[in-house]
């Protein structure tokens, strides 16, 4: 089974820090762009911060300079370095990825998402 596994939300004070990882798993052939994403109670769902295969990133206007994406190919992982975070910032965060991988005997184009991990930080 082809999936994201999330980890490192908590409760944190507004200045501290956080860092998510989040890896994928199963028969994964590829996996090109990885990124995170959040929505925040009665939200859209929007976009925190990607990075491509060649590590390329680009990242939210409201958390540039405060987070750091990154990610370890061998270890098809990609991390979220949050600093300096703000009672804004309190969501629940998801790890999207873009990967080939096997289905049904074929290696096929995907969209994988993770569980969620709730990110709160109180004032």
């Amino acid at each position: 089974q082809v999936q994201l596994v999330e980890s490192g939300g908590g409760l944190v004070q507004a200045g501290e820090s956080l860092r998510l990882s989040c890896a994928a798993s199963g028969s994964i052939l590829r996996i090109n762009a990885m990124g995170w994403y959040r929505q925040a109670p009665g939200k859209q769902r929007e976009l925190v911060a990607a990075i491509t295969s060649g590590g390329n990133t680009n990242y939210a206007d409201s958390v540039k300079g405060r987070f750091t994406i990154s990610r370890d190919n061998a270890k098809n992982t990609v991390y979220l370095q949050m600093n300096s975070l703000k009672p804004e910032d309190t969501a629940v965060y998801y790890c999207n990825a873009a990967v080939v991988a096997a289905n049904g005997g074929y290696y096929r184009s995907m969209e994988l998402w993770g569980q969620g991990t709730q990110v709160t930080v109180s004032s």
